[in-house]
């Protein structure tokens, strides 16, 4: 026989029960990650559909991150003014993107003649660069984690060959960042082509040619159609870092595990998107010498030196410019000289080594 309090305990559960659903509901917050890359582009355009994706599986959905591609709600070129301004929460980029914004952006991403993608992630989570670039990129309205790589990066694609630095003059080429800077002192004329125009405008003649990334993303623009010759070594982008960058209203609003469990899944992406390109830009550049008929090519020595001449004075300059610039400088030299030793006998050895 069912009593009064038995009936009221069972009533109570039952509404408990019933209102779960909704307080769960209540719970799930969303958000929106605009980027800088056509949809599911092989290296960043993962990149930033695995970091929305652990957040939401390690916050057990209460933060969950709609991505949108390039253009979808804002240009490649828009996503930093898009997360600063609250148009989005989160947003999947490069730093070398807000060189005309931030002179020591391009840091961020990648130096000439600079850090490999090891001894960048040194600087950036043991050797200070963290607090620099979260300094630098404050006044903007959002806060930078690491949340990609694609690892040492390519010369570039050209329509025709490049015999010395003479022939390299006068040929408009997509280049961003410092090694466009340096490209257009050396006299050639840099570019600022969004990732999903690269393409069309190598195949127009609009431009000569374009570095993007490595193999293993830039076979899946199909830029071997258009320029069959493939140069290296990518003295103008030795690293790859892809950012993930959030509000900083949308970051200060999150309790402190969600903060932790964003801080995580780029974290990670950041350490298995260095991964995956390795084995994906192997594999691809088999693809592309073996099938495409890719004409694998080394920069000529005067045009590499020409570059490496440069070099100093562009990053000098940019030193110049402010003073979080000039602190941001200071750090990254300071880094680069202080590991070059280690790295010559280390990874440089090692190499040279393999080879005999």
């Amino acid at each position: 026989m069912t009593t009064r309090r038995q009936f009221a305990f069972g009533a109570t559960l039952a509404t408990a029960a019933l209102a779960a659903p909704s307080i769960a509901r209540a719970q799930t917050m969303k958000w929106r990650m605009v980027t800088s890359w056509p949809k599911r582009l092989p290296g960043p355009g993962m990149s930033a559909e695995r970091v929305a994706e652990r957040i939401r599986t390690l916050s057990n959905g209460r933060l969950d991150i709609a991505v949108a591609a390039a253009g979808e709600v804002v240009p490649a070129f828009g996503v930093l003014e898009a997360v600063g301004t609250g148009v989005a929460e989160m947003g999947h980029t490069a730093a070398f993107y807000w060189q005309g914004k931030m002179a020591a952006a391009p840091f961020f991403t990648t130096v000439p003649f600079g850090l490999t993608p090891a001894e960048h992630v040194a600087w950036v989570e043991a050797g200070g660069g963290q607090a620099l670039w979260d300094e630098l990129y404050k006044p903007f309205g959002v806060k930078p984690f690491m949340g990609g790589n694609t690892g040492v990066c390519m010369g570039g694609w050209f329509r025709r060959e490049v015999k010395s630095l003479a022939e390299l003059r006068g040929l408009k080429l997509r280049s961003l960042g410092l090694g466009g800077e340096i490209y257009r002192r050396l006299g050639a004329t840099p570019q600022t082509t969004s990732p999903a125009e690269i393409l069309s405008s190598v195949q127009s003649g609009v431009i000569d040619g374009a570095e993007f990334v490595g193999p293993g993303t830039d076979i899946a623009l199909g830029l071997y159609r258009a320029a069959p010759f493939y140069y290296y070594p990518g003295f103008n982008k030795p690293n790859g870092t892809g950012e993930a960058l959030v509000s900083l209203k949308a970051w200060e609003a999150l309790p402190a595990d969600l903060k932790a469990i964003v801080a995580h899944a780029c974290a990670t992406e950041a350490n298995f998107a260095l991964a995956e390109m390795e084995k994906l830009n192997a594999q691809a550049l088999g693809v592309l010498t073996r099938e495409h008929n890719v004409k694998l090519a080394q920069f000529p020595a005067d045009l590499v030196a020409a570059a490496r001449k440069q070099a100093d004075d562009v990053l000098g300059d940019i030193a110049s410019r402010d003073a979080i610039a000039g602190k941001v400088h200071a750090s990254y030299k300071s880094f680069l000289d202080g590991v070059a030793d280690w790295s010559r006998v280390s990874i440089e050895a090692v190499l040279r080594a393999r080879v005999g």
